[in-house]
């Protein structure tokens, strides 16, 4: 698996995704409420967006890719600085390559970032109650449930309620791929177990 920032190069790749999976992803995807301005309709569009609050800091826009393959989308949203410096993470993935552990390294991955280079505190992730999917994602990094969020996004068409989960930097010292993936235990640790 690879993790690398989006580019433009993605559209082909981007669009053949989402269109394939169109029926296993609009439950789960964000939508304009109908009184807001339009957003962006095209890929280029998006990337133009993503670029602009890249370059301000307030999001960081990644693909995902497996042997090559463009499989998905992880994004740092709402970047805020200051005396909070936290952000939010969505995500998306190819319905072929789900459960394969493939989404948890990716945001595990992600998040190493967000505590690392970009220096922030704490990461929010805020899944509907009803998908068991990205709910197993925050499930097997650990991230804990701090909060409910009745109508929090507009999803699918309707304002629609969340869960929220989190992390701190001070809760993954080592980083959230180690804890994803601890180091291989020495013959002699299981020895001094037994």
């Amino acid at each position: 698996m690879t993790l690398r920032p989006l580019r433009r190069s993605d559209q082909r790749a981007w669009r053949e995704t989402r269109q394939r999976n169109l029926a296993w992803l609009a439950p789960w995807d964000a939508t304009a409420p109908p009184d807001s301005p339009a957003r962006p309709t095209t890929y280029r569009a998006l990337v133009r967006r993503l670029r602009r609050e890249a370059a301000r800091g307030t999001a960081y826009p990644f693909a995902v890719e497996v042997d090559g393959r463009f499989v998905g989308q992880v994004t740092v949203n709402n970047v805020v600085r200051g005396s909070a410096q936290f952000a939010s993470i969505g995500y998306w993935l190819d319905r072929e390559v789900a459960g394969r552990g493939v989404m948890p390294r990716a945001v595990a991955l992600v998040v190493d970032h967000c505590f690392g280079p970009l220096g922030l505190h704490r990461i929010e992730v805020a899944i509907r109650p009803e998908n068991s999917n990205s709910l197993r994602v925050v499930e097997k990094l650990g991230l804990d449930e701090v909060g409910y969020a009745p109508r929090y996004l507009h999803i699918d068409g309707a304002w629609r309620d969340h869960r929220i989960y989190a992390i701190t930097r001070e809760e993954c010292p080592g980083g959230l791929l180690a804890r994803l993936d601890p180091p291989a235990s020495t013959p002699q640790s299981h020895q001094s177990q037994k």
